[in-house]
């Protein structure tokens, strides 16, 4: 039974304006606005950093441990978001999977499209193993447009032969810049918050021109063969479900350990809004324990 919470939050996700009514500077201050009113607990410990030149962030808090990291690549359509958006939904990951979170601002489209925020989060992921951090301690997790970065780091390090973390995870992962799966169609009504044409806009800036199925924009059709283990988590609600769903299909059809939660009429990164839905404390209360596992 979703919670009375829930309704609040669709109704405010619904009032808020869409992305092809704003400039991508006007959706980024309006991001940094709004999650500015989130309060972050008092013990959480944060301390900006360079990483070979990637703005970066270690969130810990108490009881993580220092041999565990969670690199953590933050969504926003690739042209929004940053460490100071993510920082609370960070802090939270941290406590529960008792890990220490890299949260790092890579660039955005559409000043800097495909491949800049690759370049980064790869450039992050080597500074953090060429500082001590053990590929078999360490996960690599994103949501929506950061869920998509996330599968298409893994790809490129394993064909660059890089070591490759012990898993990841991914919230409500955004993988097809395409675009022609069927959730975007029977979902619209539904997700109160992303809609095809904002996704279109978006995924053009992203592209700068490229083909639509260029594997590391659209790691739905990358080669997924020895990738690790994989946490997908998305809401029953998002037109974004199909992104899930055959990200899922794919990565199993090739041997990769794919768990996939598509969790009841949830809508898109229903993580996010922990501090306010007790269904993204319990979403999260999962990745914890799922990043335990792997790390321990």
């Amino acid at each position: 039974m979703p919670s009375q919470q829930l309704e609040t939050l669709i109704n405010m996700l619904r009032s808020l304006p869409r992305s092809q009514e704003l400039s991508p500077q006007e959706a980024r201050a309006n991001f940094e606005k709004a999650t500015s009113l989130i309060r972050m607990p008092e013990d959480v410990r944060c301390q900006p950093l360079d990483a070979d030149g990637v703005p970066a962030e270690w969130v810990v808090t108490p009881g993580a441990q220092d041999d565990k990291v969670v690199l953590f690549l933050h969504g926003g359509g690739y042209a929004s978001g940053s460490i100071n958006t993510h920082r609370e939904l960070a802090s939270r990951i941290s406590r529960a999977a008792g890990a220490r979170v890299f949260l790092i601002d890579y660039r955005l489209a559409p000043e800097h499209p495909h491949p800049a925020a690759l370049e980064d989060s790869l450039t992050a992921y080597r500074w953090l193993l060429s500082n001590g951090a053990n590929p078999k301690h360490t996960v690599i997790a994103g949501d929506s447009a950061g869920g998509g970065l996330t599968v298409a780091t893994l790809v490129a390090l394993r064909d660059a032969g890089d070591p490759l973390p012990a898993a990841a995870v991914c919230l409500s992962p955004w993988v097809d810049m395409e675009g022609k799966s069927e959730s975007r169609r029977t979902k619209a009504s539904l997700d109160p918050s992303v809609r095809p044409d904002d996704i279109a806009l978006q995924a053009k800036a992203y592209l700068g021109g490229a083909d639509p199925k260029t594997p590391l924009a659209s790691p739905l059709y990358a080669d997924l063969h020895g990738l690790p283990p994989l946490l997908i988590q998305v809401g029953g609600a998002e037109t974004l479900l199909d992104d899930s769903t055959r990200l899922a299909e794919r990565a199993k059809a090739v041997g990769v350990d794919t768990t996939l939660e598509v969790w009841d009429e949830m809508p898109h990164v229903w993580q996010f809004f922990s501090f306010m839905l007790p269904e993204g404390q319990q979403a999260i209360d999962r990745i914890g324990e799922y990043i335990r596992e792997h790390i321990s």
